[in-house]
Parts: structure tokens; C-alpha cells; sequence
């Protein structure tokens, strides 16, 4: 299917491993120009390379912390006249809702609600006079299942999700849509952290610990980084233009629902 986007340009957060990796290397694929962002410069600059060798599109990097000021006036600059948006952002520490305090709370909420939301509000007015864009926000399935060990993300995530909900119906009439897609657990290196977490705390071996995670998956195994990237792609695409404040779940089934 022709995703009838070659040709926009994106900016892509998070994106120099993982599930923004995924996203990035789906719309590169659609023939979409990139601007890559991550904190770490090494490993940026040898996804943006791959991804220049491979699909042959333009790609800017930012290593930047979008969660401080100066790196995200930085990122904004740099995306000025972007197409599409995919906010991403790595998911806070897990832990128990006594052990956080205000300084644990505010740094979820930058990461995972502040900042998406200070891109969005930089960039989507660009889109509107345009008359085109789209914005997909990589939230977490925990916003729909809360995940008691991971409450800083419950909380930051899913206060961005009410905020899209409201935003994404005043945008829809000016040819922007704003989505949200929830991961379940995919093979990233988060995947991997979760899993050690389990491994050390019940003292068991990282093949048992991860077995017994992907014994709760219906499908039987974690998801892909490129399955997901192309579930993006389409939400970023021109097919999505009728797809509006929607949060779509990438789970395998692990959340039991009806909706």
C-alpha cells in the first residue's frame, strides 16, 4: 500500500534504538525525510547512517534532551515545517507509590507528558496552516491497564492521553490528526531491563524470567520494533486522515477487553 507520504518530513523522538527506531525506519521506508532525536549522539548518528544508506532520505539529527528547555527549543528549531510529529520517550523507573517523591513525579511528567505536549504545541499550529499533519504519541498499554510497578508512567502517560483526547477533536477540522499508540512489551532494550528486574527479584534466569512474561501474551512472544513502526507509519500516513483521538493497542492480546 502506498502510504501517500513521500515526500513529508518528520521528526521522530527517541529514536536512535527501539520503538522510535521502528517508527523512524517505516516512514523512511514511505519515502519520509527525517529529523532524528536522542540524548546519546554516538548511537543517533549510526541509526541516522543506516537509515540514509538504506532508504536513501534526508536525515537531520539532534542529540538533545528534550525534557530540558535547551534541548527542546533546540529540537523545535531544528523540526521548524515538519509534516509529522512522533513523540517517544523512555518510560520511568518502576518502583512502589510510596518510594516517589515530588522530584520522581515531576521528572515522569516531563518526560512522558510535559515535553510531548510543549512539541505539540510548537509544531501542530505549523501543520494547521498547512492543512495537513499527523502526530502519533508512543504512550504505553499501561494507560489503559495500569501496571502497579510502573505508577510514574501510569501517571504521566496517561494524563497525555486525556490532553490528546481534548486536542485532537480541535484539530481535526484544519487536516491534523493526533493519535496515540500503546505498546505492550516489544524486544527493546526496555524489554530487557523489565526483565532483569524480574530475574534479580525472584532470582531466576533472564530466559525464565522472559518466558514467564511472554506466557501472559496470547500471541506467545514480544512484539517487533518494525511491527510496530508500521502501525506508526499508517497512523502517519494519508490513508489515517478519518483516525482521530484514538489509542491503538499493540499487546498481543496480553490486555484482556472488550474496547
Amino acid at each position: 500500500m502506498d502510504m501517500g507520504i513521500k515526500g513529508k518530513r518528520a521528526l521522530v523522538c527517541a529514536s536512535s534504538k527501539g520503538l522510535g527506531r521502528g517508527c523512524a525506519q517505516a516512514l523512511a521506508a514511505e519515502g519520509v525525510d527525517l529529523v532524528l532525536n536522542a540524548r546519546g549522539a554516538e548511537a543517533l548518528e549510526a541509526t541516522a547512517k543506516e537509515i540514509r544508506d538504506r532508504f536513501g532520505v534526508e536525515v537531520v539529527t539532534v542529540a538533545a534532551d528534550v525534557t530540558t528547555p535547551d534541548g527542546r527549543s533546540k529540537l523545535i528549531e531544528a523540526a521548524q515545517g515538519v509534516d509529522i510529529l512522533v513523540t517517544n520517550a523512555g518510560g520511568p523507573p518502576p518502583g512502589t507509590w510510596t518510594d516517589w517523591d515530588r522530584d520522581a513525579l515531576i521528572n515522569a511528567l516531563d518526560a512522558n507528558m510535559l515535553a510531548p505536549i510543549a512539541l505539540m504545541q510548537a509544531l501542530v499550529p505549523g501543520m494547521m496552516e498547512r492543512g495537513w499533519g499527523r502526530v502519533v504519541n508512543i504512550t504505553s498499554a499501561s494507560v489503559k491497564a495500569p501496571i502497579a510497578a510502573l505508577g510514574l508512567s501510569n501517571t504521566a502517560r496517561t494524563g497525555l492521553t486525556g490532553f490528546v483526547a481534548g486536542t485532537a477533536r480541535q484539530v481535526a477540522g484544519s487536516g491534523v490528526t493526533i493519535n496515540n499508540l500503546l505498546p505492550g512489551i516489544h524486544a527493546t532494550d526496555r524489554a530487557t531491563s523489565l526483565d532483569k528486574g524480574v530475574s534479580d527479584a525472584e532470582g531466576i534466569s533472564m530466559a525464565d524470567a522472559k518466558a514467564k512474561r511472554e506466557a501472559t501474551i496470547p500471541a506467545g512472544r514480544y512484539g517487533t520494533p518494525e511491527e510496530f513502526g508500521a502501525a506508526c507509519a499508517f497512523l502517519c500516513s494519508d490513508k489515517a486522515g478519518f483516525i482521530v483521538g484514538q489509542n491503538l493497542l499493540l499487546d498481543g492480546g496480553a490486555i484482556n477487553a472488550t474496547f
